[in-house]
């Protein structure tokens, strides 16, 4: 429904499945210990190096906090070790993550921000070649005017 926010979409998901939807990664579940059916649903890449996904808020927030769940379906899975997120205002940010079932908590101080970008995804050195987002959580709340 493009008249309730957020959105998420990306440039691949992998094999065209709905369980690997970037939508799934806003969807409120977080349960990243297997993959595919309900309630396993995740963003999957497709193995393609440039994968990146977009988190439209459809207005201006404030926000102090991002949470990551990566798929932790180990040893099927991969992880990432870095990400960059790039936000509506210009500004970039990158962050290490490690291998965890864990949620990532990543403190970040945003104003004024209407859309952010998670991509230059950098794979951890596993032979899997499948790292996965599970959901991503931004804490924050309308931009002050």
């Amino acid at each position: 429904d493009h008249g309730c926010y957020p959105h998420a979409c990306a440039n691949v998901e992998t094999r065209g499945e709905s369980v690997f939807a970037a939508r799934n990664a806003i969807d409120g579940v977080v349960a990243n210990d297997s993959h595919g059916r309900w309630p396993y649903e995740s963003w999957g890449i497709n193995m393609q190096d440039d994968a990146e996904l977009t988190l439209d808020f459809g207005r201006a927030v404030d926000f102090d906090r991002i949470v990551l769940y990566t798929r932790a379906d180990f040893p099927h899975d991969n992880w990432w070790e870095q990400v960059t997120f790039t936000f509506s205002d210009g500004s970039v940010e990158t962050v290490s993550l490690e291998k965890s079932t864990e949620p990532h908590v990543i403190p970040m101080k945003k104003s004024g921000i209407t859309w952010l970008k998670f991509g230059q995804l950098i794979k951890a050195d596993d032979p899997s070649p499948f790292p996965a987002l599970t959901q991503i959580e931004v804490y924050g709340v309308e931009a002050q005017q």
